[in-house]
């Protein structure tokens, strides 16, 4: 029997099942084509060895409070001085996901006066984090650097006088491509403003030792990266760089900062190896990028399906349902590829997400194509 209060959390279940968008939690099987370990580093030993060696040395699993209380643990400041000097940057914030550093950083930073120029395709916690501020926003279409600026320039037009802040990722999470990050980069100069880069899905696996693609931007001081330790780096939490002065405001008058228990020094700890592990074994990312390009071929040979150059391949198909039947028909079969449905994904671009690691090897991605396919043609 339905109880009334809850009967419009279940029409609106029901809704989402009719339109073939009803999210389920299901347990991890089959071969990995979804996740974002793309340097293999969740389950590696090396990794493994230094979590161990730091619970022997008495490092806690736990913080116990908020950083600016007893929460505050000597390796979550190691980890965040080493990670400015990796990234090149005055500080840096260690929070507990990326989610939550993301909106921590649209709620605090941006003021009232100020502009947020997003690109329309930027991840849902930037969304999170804009509807927190007191920042007027506006999003422009996917990597239109001259959208980026007339936004910017018309909102002076209509006399703007705040700081503009642009944001963007430098590999997008849903299609694998990259932001145009030098250009934007200027864009943000010439305005007086800042520019933001998630640099989620290219910590690790792209720049020199893996810092990312924003390590192109040499002594930019207007530019913000964040670096998730939740993908390839295999843990969890989230690296904010940012200039000191910021660093200190955040500290000052983050919510998210100020009211959250901190994060776990024992996986602060974990990061810490995680970013020696990207810088001294470079022979993950020759791997990833030599199972990327294999990748890439098959889907151009079997599929007609332009490679994206990263990691993460989408494969179009358009219809929800048909997108949901074709990834359980390929779950079937053992291997772990997801469908992406709206919101996620704009409305009619329901996709296969294919993800690489070096959780798979050649043969896996040979025979996984090959059913995909077969499926595409079935289904």
């Amino acid at each position: 029997m339905t109880v009334p209060a809850l009967a419009r959390y279940e029409a609106t279940l029901t809704g989402l099942e009719r339109k073939s968008r009803l999210k389920a939690l299901v347990p991890r099987q089959g071969v990995d084509f979804t996740s974002n370990d793309y340097l293999g580093l969740a389950s590696s030993p090396r990794l493994a060895a230094a979590l161990s060696a730091a619970i022997e040395e008495g490092i806690p699993v736990g913080s116990g409070g908020s950083r600016v209380l007893r929460g505050n643990h000597w390796v979550h400041e190691a980890l965040e001085a080493e990670a400015a000097t990796m990234f090149g940057a005055e500080r840096a914030l260690y929070f507990g996901s990326g989610f939550s550093a993301n909106v921590a950083l649209f709620a605090t930073l941006p003021q009232r006066g100020d502009l947020i120029v997003h690109d329309d395709l930027v991840h849902a916690s930037v969304h999170d984090g804009i509807s927190a501020s007191k920042a007027e926003a506006v999003a422009v279409p996917h990597n239109d650097v001259e959208a980026f600026d007339a936004a910017i320039r018309h909102w002076r037009a209509d006399g703007g006088t705040g700081s503009p802040w642009i944001a963007v990722e430098s590999i997008y999470s849903m299609d694998g491509d990259r932001a145009p990050l030098a250009l934007l980069a200027e864009v943000a100069a010439s305005h007086d403003g800042y520019l933001i880069v998630d640099e989620a899905h290219a910590t690790g696996v792209f720049g020199p030792d893996g810092r990312g693609l924003a390590s192109e931007l040499k002594n930019h001081r207007n530019v913000l990266t964040l670096h998730t330790c939740g993908k390839a780096l295999g843990l969890s939490g989230a690296l904010l760089l940012l200039p000191a002065v910021l660093a200190a405001y955040m500290v000052n008058r983050s919510r998210n900062f100020i009211y959250s228990t901190a994060p776990s020094p024992l996986v602060a700890a974990g990061v810490r190896e995680a970013l020696r592990m990207i810088t001294e074994e470079s022979w993950r990312r020759a791997r990833l990028g030599e199972l990327r390009d294999f990748m890439g071929e098959q889907l151009r040979s079997n599929l007609c399906v332009v490679p994206s150059g990263s990691p993460i391949q989408p494969v179009l198909i358009g219809d929800n349902a048909r997108a949901v039947r074709i990834a359980r028909r390929l779950q079937g079969q053992g291997f772990d590829v997801r469908a992406i449905r709206p919101p996620t994904v704009p409305v009619g671009t329901a996709r296969l997400r294919i993800s690489i690691t070096l959780n798979v090897n050649k043969t896996h991605i040979a025979a996984m194509i090959g059913r995909l396919a077969a499926a595409i043609d079935e289904v």
